[in-house]
């Protein structure tokens, strides 16, 4: 009996060409500039500022029709987007999306649809928050907006967008993760407890996707100068102004730092790395897009445990009944 890839289990999919298959093997400085993104429907959250504002630019530059989903309309940066696409001809819609709201994700997913005239061909699960602090100070509050947001999140936009991209048996979700998601620092309070579940959500999917052909890719950034640092400092001062000295007391140096950090973050990182690598795995062809995409010029720590991790998971399961979806996925 042939053996079974991801390739073949995606049956009916077309591959992107020459085109892709250069674009695949260049890192992600510069990989993605010329890419067609033709024809592409792509969703996207988060676009007010950070990774989701420049994905949305890009892509639609690319030629992709975009849907670049923020809360809170009206607001500026909403206006920001429909200028530009009016002054630049782009195929870029703005719809409001507040992630950990359930009637708007079905109904901006709807709205996105019919603009699209079908299902979506790219979910790019963006929107994502953090507090900083060690876990016992992180209240329920705190708690249940970072697992609204970064968990809760990607899983109602999935599901919203499944069907149709199960109806048109094809389609892409991307997860932005983080490095943080495979790997801890003391005192990031809930952050990495949602990336690492995130993390084992997508793979759950990614398995669970094979027999649609769909396809799911983590990216995991490192750090990158964007909003999220000054957004973080603003909801970690705002859980420390209610903490309890019960809970603050034993962790005195810590909440000191915590208090002293401003935003910023990232160094001298350029943000475009992340809709690059994105854009990059798009024009790959189908089957052979990687479940795991660590992006960042330094240091990335997390590579060895993604090594570790689809070993395991191959040499678990490999020769079960599970064994064609593991494997198609780790194309093995």
């Amino acid at each position: 009996m042939p053996q079974i890839n991801r390739r073949t289990l995606l049956a009916g999919v077309a591959a992107t060409g020459a085109l892709a298959a250069t674009t695949a093997s260049s890192h992600e400085h510069g990989a993605s500039h010329d890419t067609d993104m033709n024809g592409k429907s792509v969703l996207i959250t988060g676009c007010s500022s950070g990774f989701g504002r420049l994905m949305a630019e890009s892509f639609a530059r690319k030629g992709a029709k975009v849907f670049a989903t923020m809360r809170n309309l009206p607001r500026p940066e909403a206006d920001e987007l429909r200028a530009l696409a009016e002054t630049e001809s782009l195929d870029l819609h703005v719809i409001e999306i507040d992630v950990t709201d359930d009637a708007q994700v079905v109904a901006g997913v709807a709205e996105a649809e019919r603009l699209a005239g079908g299902g979506l061909d790219v979910l790019v699960n963006n929107a994502g928050i953090s507090t900083a602090g060690p876990i016992e100070i992180q209240d329920m509050e705190a708690t249940h907006l970072l697992f609204d947001t970064n968990v809760y999140g990607p899983h109602r936009l999935a599901r919203a967008a499944l069907p149709g991209m199960r109806a048109r048996k094809s389609g892409q979700i991307f997860n932005v993760t983080s490095q943080l998601g495979r790997v801890m620092v003391p005192g990031f309070g809930q952050y990495s407890p949602t990336k690492f579940a995130l993390e084992a959500m997508s793979e759950q999917m990614a398995y669970e996707l094979v027999p649609h052909g769909i396809e799911v890719t983590i990216i995991e950034p490192g750090g990158y100068p964007t909003e999220i640092w000054d957004n973080a400092n603003a909801l970690t001062l705002e859980l420390l102004e209610r903490a309890e000295e019960k809970h603050t007391s034993g962790y005195t140096a810590m909440i000191e730092q915590m208090r002293r950090s401003g935003g910023g973050g990232g160094g001298n990182t350029d943000p475009m790395d992340i809709p690059n690598a994105i854009a990059a795995i798009i024009a790959m062809p189908a089957g052979t897009r990687p479940l795991r995409k660590p992006v960042h010029p330094g240091p990335k720590p997390q590579i060895p445990i993604n090594e570790v991790s689809a070993k395991v998971q191959v040499g678990w399961l490999g020769e079960s009944p599970y064994g064609p979806l593991i494997k198609a996925v780790h194309n093995v």
